[in-house]
């Protein structure tokens, strides 16, 4: 029982450190993308100017205003948030894998079962992981006024963004947003866990690198990484928008979602 403690708190650890390490790599597509995702907010079609034409026009464009330390807006936050997201997400599923909950009566893995413990996971994940990625989206957000999109909070970073939230809109509004956010990873999780397997297996039939090649694992995630985005845009592009939305004195937020229909997004 202890070794298999031990497992799980190194699941945690090491999902959590993979997670932190790659954001560094991918936080300008993260500007980008919460740049992107804010353009137009409960705006009809073609009634705004598209300042960000398309994903390499975005980043030209913010490098060239913002600075190309502004590609690396809301590094800190975005480490925190996939340390914590990914290190529960993962650790939750190693223990529910542990507990039998992926397999069937007769012990065999389960398909089904698996998805819903990664589905269980991914909302344990996101609920933790929902203050930073709050405070993330709102710096990753701020610009230079020529290129803003959607409110700007103008927080100075990580900690004074934690303090003023807590301060203007309580406990409870750290985790404003979690609603999108909870539905967003259950569905990237489950979608990644129901893909991954059969995209690793479609690789070794297609017989692209030898079976025990560490490129089968590689071309398998990038191959399941296609139906978590293709599945969780819609939930993403709700999520920054509540993240990052400005709050009145009673916090609502129908408006929002409502002018999300409106505007066809979901």
């Amino acid at each position: 029982m202890q070794q298999q403690r031990r497992g799980q708190a190194l699941d945690f650890a090491l999902g959590g450190a993979a997670a932190a390490g790659a954001c560094v790599l991918t936080n300008p597509l993260e500007v980008v993308k919460t740049r992107m995702q804010l353009q137009g907010e409960l705006r009809a079609r073609g009634s705004y100017p598209r300042l960000y034409r398309n994903a390499f026009h975005a980043l030209a464009l913010i490098g060239r205003e913002d600075g190309l330390l502004g590609l690396q807006k809301g590094l800190a936050a975005a480490i925190l948030y996939q340390a914590l997201m990914n290190g529960v997400r993962l650790g939750a599923y190693s223990w529910l894998e542990a507990l039998g909950f992926t397999r069937d009566q007769g012990g065999r893995v389960s398909p089904g079962c698996s998805i819903a413990a990664g589905a269980a996971a991914g909302a344990m994940g996101a609920v933790v992981g929902s203050p930073a990625y709050l405070v993330k989206t709102r710096l990753q957000a701020q610009s230079a006024a020529v290129i803003a999109v959607g409110h700007q909070h103008n927080h100075q970073g990580v900690t004074t963004a934690l303090l003023t939230i807590y301060r203007q809109e309580g406990i409870l509004g750290l985790w404003r947003g979690v609603t999108g956010a909870v539905p967003r990873v259950m569905v990237g999780s489950a979608a990644q866990l129901a893909t991954f397997d059969s995209a690793k297996q479609l690789v070794k039939d297609q017989q692209w690198f030898s079976s025990d090649s560490w490129l089968v694992g590689l071309a398998g995630g990038m191959m399941s990484s296609v139906a978590v985005v293709i599945t969780m845009t819609p939930f993403d592009v709700i999520s920054t928008r509540l993240y990052n939305q400005p709050v009145d004195e009673v916090g609502k937020t129908l408006q929002r979602i409502l002018g999300l229909f409106a505007e066809g997004l979901v």
